[in-house]
């Protein structure tokens, strides 16, 4: 069994409407360092493998094809075996 961590975030370039929202509250809470907010995902998959290295190969088919937009949309993936 292996848990697999992805971490998704939108490319550079891409706007981010909720990121600059989070960054106005922020800023409206009295947070005046804060220059740049990036809002993204994180999600956890267990897969029922043994080999890390097929679990992450299983899981970025996941992201090719349903988790992740490729398009605007940058991911990383952690495999920690249980």
């Amino acid at each position: 069994m292996a848990k697999v961590k992805v971490f998704i975030k939108l490319k550079d370039g891409v706007l981010d409407p909720q990121g600059k929202a989070v960054r106005n509250s922020l800023l409206s809470l009295g947070f005046e360092n804060v220059e740049d907010v990036r809002v993204g995902k994180y999600i956890e998959v267990k897969v029922n493998e043994d080999n890390s290295e097929k679990a992450k190969q299983e899981v970025n088919e996941m992201c090719k094809k349903l988790l992740a937009n490729p398009v605007i949309e940058n991911y990383e993936i952690e495999v920690n075996e249980k």
